[in-house]
């Protein structure tokens, strides 16, 4: 089915636009926040007021990087939700109001399941898409789950954090060694040039497929504070050793939950997707496990990683094909759906 898809995403402090010819990328405008720097993570209300400012700018960026006019449009999807409720209200509300002045059918969609679908966006570069079912581990800064993906609107979470998300952790990580923020992709960077084994952090045993994070950041915690009342330079002096084997240790826990669901349910196509899909450590690890168990991985191409509105249009895209359409009384959820 031939269609164009607006996609607007605001569920955190990213404000994005795209526009998607079926799956095929047009435009895929990010407009980031640098208020929350100096406050070391987002704060809600400078978020929903950043959006307000961003959301009609970005749009019309993407309409004309897109080369069509908003008249050719055939639907506009929008983030639903999990996320920020303030920064998710200022995306609905536009979503919808564009959509009721267009006359073109809205759509809903969820955020952790968007990202997976980003595997099923084409773009000018040619990229592997899976086939069902295959499982995908998403990791962000709010969730970690391992999802099995049987269709685009049949997903079974099979595993996820019973505490603490990967990506907070390496948030909070980054906080406590006093990085800047964000912290995630600075301890990637620095970790590059540091021993992943120099330090050893205590790994959670939890049963199952479910992860739990909170462990490791106390571990993390008291660590950092025994050294630093030996030495107060330690983390100046060990910095990207210090990064090196906190990402290494976060990705063993990722990875022995992720081979495990694998073993349990025969399925060996496997994907990443997420904000922290885009850790090089965490590529390099799946990688590793394609050379060493035979997966076929999958990973999201960078600018799909993180949050983007692309992702929320080929979401909105499937939706369109079965007119799973959304009604404009539908309110945003901040933790999970409400289906």
């Amino acid at each position: 089915m031939c269609a164009y898809i607006l996609g607007i995403e605001s569920s955190c402090d990213d404000t994005s636009a795209a526009v998607l010819h079926d799956t095929h990328v047009l435009a895929n405008v990010i407009a980031n926040q640098q208020v929350h720097e100096k406050f070391g993570g987002v704060v809600p209300e400078l978020a929903s007021r950043a959006h307000q400012q961003n959301i009609i700018p970005v749009i019309d960026t993407a309409l004309k990087v897109a080369n069509i006019d908003k008249k050719q449009l055939n639907a506009v999807a929008y983030t639903r939700g999990p996320g920020l409720l303030g920064s998710l209200l200022v995306g609905s509300s536009f979503a919808k109001s564009f959509a009721l002045t267009l006359g073109i059918p809205l759509i809903e969609t969820d955020h952790m399941e968007s990202h997976i679908l980003a595997h099923f966006l084409r773009d000018d570069e040619v990229r592997p898409i899976p086939t069902f079912p295959f499982l995908c581990l998403t990791v962000s800064g709010g969730h970690t789950q391992i999802v099995k993906v049987n269709n685009y609107f049949d997903m079974e979470i099979i595993g996820k954090t019973i505490d603490d998300a990967a990506g907070e952790t390496f948030d909070k990580a980054a906080k406590i060694m006093d990085l800047p923020y964000p912290g995630g992709p600075l301890i990637d960077k620095l970790a590059k040039d540091g021993d992943p084994s120099k330090f050893s952090f205590s790994e959670p045993n939890i049963p199952g497929l479910d992860y739990s994070f909170s462990g490791l950041k106390t571990s993390i915690l008291y660590f950092l504070r025994d050294r630093l009342r030996e030495d107060n330079t330690f983390i100046q002096t060990n910095k990207a050793d210090l990064c090196a084997s906190i990402q290494h240790t976060i990705i063993n826990i990722l990875m022995k939950k992720l081979v495990r669901a694998s073993q349990q349910t025969g399925i060996s196509q496997v994907a990443i997707a997420g904000g922290v899909s885009a850790n090089s450590g965490l590529r390099q690890a799946m990688m590793a496990m394609e050379q060493k168990l035979g997966w076929q991985v999958y990973i999201p191409k960078m600018s799909y990683s993180t949050d983007n509105a692309a992702m929320i249009a080929a979401s909105g895209y499937f939706k369109y094909i079965e007119k799973m359409f959304a009604s404009q009384e539908l309110t945003p959820y901040a933790r999970q759906s409400s289906r």
